[in-house]
């Protein structure tokens, strides 16, 4: 239930952490990043908590639990980054680390489309084309993060020259 309505609230909200208008109002972002982050890292262990209690179903294996495991401390290591860098009021770093946590936490939709062909070639209970495939959906769309990433204009900080001079 805990996955069920923190995901939710991660995908419905965290997809709206995207619109340019609704980011550059500082105040609705600041108070949807306050929901956002708790939603985020409850969807994230307790994901991972399902990957490494909860009876598998027929057609996951060992490799699916590895990657799922994976992905999962991943996404909670890009949260924590995220954190760290607003507390430290590095927003640009915030962004990426946060759009690689929305990448991995996305990924269950890419996942549905990325298994309709996976089943259609190898049957439902091939253990390890399910986990290549799955692991293929967060791939892509942390590729896709990563392309994002980098296209962003980063602003130009000022740093100190320092000189070297010796004075005799």
């Amino acid at each position: 239930m805990t996955h069920i309505v923190s995901a939710t609230v991660f995908c419905l909200l965290g997809a709206l952490q995207f619109v340019p208008a609704l980011r550059r109002g500082r105040r609705w972002h600041r108070v949807a990043g306050r929901i956002l982050v708790p939603a985020r890292l409850l969807a994230a262990l307790s994901g991972l908590w399902m990957a490494a209690f909860y009876p598998h179903p027929a057609g996951d294996g060992p490799a699916l639990l590895v990657i799922r495991l994976v992905f999962g401390f991943a996404m909670v290591a890009s949260i924590l980054l995220g954190l760290s860098a607003i507390r430290r009021r590095d927003f640009v770093v915030h962004g990426e680390w946060m759009t690689r946590a929305s990448a991995i936490g996305f990924g269950a939709g890419t996942q549905a489309l990325v298994l309709i062909p996976e089943s259609l070639l190898f049957g439902p209970t091939d253990q390890l084309p399910r986990a290549a495939f799955m692991a293929v959906a967060w791939v892509i769309n942390l590729s896709v993060a990563e392309f994002a990433i980098r296209r962003r204009v980063r602003p130009i900080v000022a740093r100190p020259i320092v000189s070297l001079r010796v004075f005799s």
